[in-house]
C-alpha cells in the first residue's frame, strides 16, 4: 500500500480549498443556510462546472471524472473544513453510488450524467431514524425491518396500473426538501413476503409533500417527506437485493463522513490555536501556558489519528476486494472522527472564553456539526460496538 497522495489528488485538494476559501467563509455559510434551498446554488454550480465535484467518483462513460472513493473523501474533507452547505453528501455520496450499482442501463444513462454535471440533485430517503442501520453501520437487520410498513410507519410500495405507488412518511431526509429526485426505500410484497426495494420519485410528483425541518446543524438541511399514493419508478428490477448494496454504500459513506469530520476538526483546532496566541491573561498569551498546550496537543493527536483512520477507510472502500478486517474500517474511522470533532469543538468553545459561548461565533457552527453528526450517524459507542460485533472481537476474546 502506497500511502502517498498522487499529484492529481493533491491538485483536487488544493484547488477546492482555494475556491472554498474565496466563496465559503462563515458569513457566506450563514447566509446560505438561511435560503429556502439551504445552500448557495451559485457555489454548487461552481463546484460542479469548475471542479466536477458531483461526478468525481462516477465513471467517465457516465459523465464523471472516473476517480475513486479516495478522491471523493478528500473533497469531503475540504468541504468539511468550512462546513460548506451543499448537496454533495446527499447526491454524490449517498445516492449516486446506488444509482450506479442497481439502476438499469436506461436509468443510469438518464440520471448519472445530469448528476455529474450538477444539473440534478438527489437524496436518499430511509424511513425513521435508521439511516445508519440501513447502511449497516450501527446495526444489521437482514429483513430490512427499518423500512417500516406504510401506515404503521415507514413507506409501503404497491403495484398499480403497471407501475408502483408509494404511501408513507420519512422524517429525516438530508437535502430532501430541495432534491430534484428522491431515492426512497420502501417495503413491498406484503408482510409474509415483504422485502425492501428502492424507488425513484420526482421532486414534483403528485402526492409528494416535502417540508424543511429545523435542525440542530443548519448546514445539514433535513426534510420531512410524505408520500400519499405517489407514483414511483422502481430502481433496477424487483429481483435486485437492495440490502447488501446499502451495506456496501455504508463503508463508502462512512469514509467520506469521517474525512469530512476530520476536515472540520482540523479547522476548528487551527482557529483555536490561532486565538490562543492572541488572547492574553496575566500579561501573556494563554497559548503559552503549559495546561493549554497540553489540551491542544491532546486534540491534535486525536485529529491526526482520525485523519489516518479516515484515509485508510477511503482506501479500503476503493478496493474491489477487501480482507475481513477491512469491512469495518469505515465505521471505526467515522467513530474516531466524530469523537475528534466533538473534542476539538468543545475545546474551541472553552479556550475562546466568553466570546466562544456566544451563538454568533464561528466555533458554534462546528460544535453544532459535531452534535448533529452524532445524532445522525452515531453515536460513537454504537459505531464501535457494531464494528466489534461484525469482527467477532468478543467471541475471539472469550475463546
Amino acid at each position: 500500500m502506497d500511502a502517498r497522495f498522487t499529484a492529481e489528488q493533491d491538485d483536487i485538494r488544493r484547488t477546492l480549498r482555494e475556491l472554498l476559501h474565496k466563496r465559503c467563509g462563515p458569513e457566506e455559510v450563514r447566509a446560505a443556510v438561511d435560503t429556502p434551498a439551504g445552500h448557495d446554488p451559485a457555489l454548487w454550480t461552481a463546484l460542479a462546472e469548475q471542479l466536477g465535484l458531483p461526478g468525481l467518483a462516477l465513471p467517465e462513460d457516465r459523465g464523471g471524472a472516473g476517480c475513486s472513493v479516495t478522491e471523493l473523501a478528500l473533497a469531503c474533507e475540504e468541504t468539511g473544513r468550512v462546513l460548506a452547505p451543499s448537496p454533495l453528501l446527499a447526491t454524490a455520496v449517498l445516492t449516486a453510488p446506488l444509482l450506479l450499482a442497481l439502476g438499469t442501463d436506461a436509468q443510469r444513462a438518464r440520471l448519472l450524467p445530469r448528476i455529474a454535471s450538477g444539473r440534478l440533485t438527489a437524496a436518499l430517503a430511509v424511513p425513521g431514524p435508521a439511516l445508519t442501520t440501513a447502511l449497516a453501520l450501527t446495526g444489521h437487520d437482514p429483513r430490512g425491518g427499518w423500512a417500516g410498513g406504510g401506515r404503521a410507519g415507514g413507506v409501503q410500495a404497491r403495484r398499480a396500473d403497471g407501475g408502483w405507488r408509494l404511501y408513507g412518511q420519512v422524517e429525516q431526509v438530508l437535502d430532501g426538501h430541495s432534491a430534484d429526485v428522491l431515492l426512497v426505500a420502501a417495503h413491498a410484497g406484503g408482510f409474509a413476503r415483504s422485502r425492501v426495494l428502492l424507488f425513484l420519485v420526482r421532486g414534483d410528483a403528485a402526492g409528494l409533500t416535502r417540508v424543511r425541518r429545523t435542525a440542530l446543524d443548519a448546514t445539514r438541511p433535513q426534510a420531512r417527506v410524505q408520500l400519499r399514493d405517489t407514483e414511483a419508478e422502481l430502481l433496477g428490477t424487483d429481483r435486485v437485493d437492495v440490502l447488501p448494496a446499502l451495506a456496501r454504500l455504508g463503508e463508502t459513506a462512512a469514509a467520506c463522513l469521517a474525512a469530512e469530520a476530520v476536515g472540520a476538526a482540523a479547522r476548528v483546532l487551527e482557529r483555536t490555536v490561532e486565538y490562543a496566541g492572541q488572547r492574553e491573561q496575566f500579561g501573556r498569551p494563554i497559548g503559552s501556558f503549559q495546561a493549554v498546550k497540553h489540551r491542544l496537543a491532546d486534540v491534535y493527536v486525536q485529529v491526526q489519528a482520525a485523519r489516518s483512520a479516515a484515509y485508510y477507510a477511503a482506501w479500503t472502500a476503493a478496493q474491489k476486494t477487501r480482507e475481513a478486517h477491512e469491512e469495518t474500517a469505515g465505521g471505526l474511522a467515522l467513530a474516531q472522527a466524530l469523537q475528534a470533532l466533538r473534542s476539538a469543538a468543545a475545546e474551541g468553545i472553552q479556550l475562546h472564553g466568553g466570546i466562544g459561548f456566544t451563538w454568533e461565533h464561528e466555533v458554534h457552527l462546528y460544535f453544532k456539526r459535531a452534535a448533529g453528526d452524532e445524532l445522525l450517524f452515531g453515536p460513537v459507542h454504537r459505531l464501535r460496538a457494531h464494528a466489534a460485533d461484525a469482527a467477532d472481537v468478543f467471541e475471539e476474546a472469550g475463546r
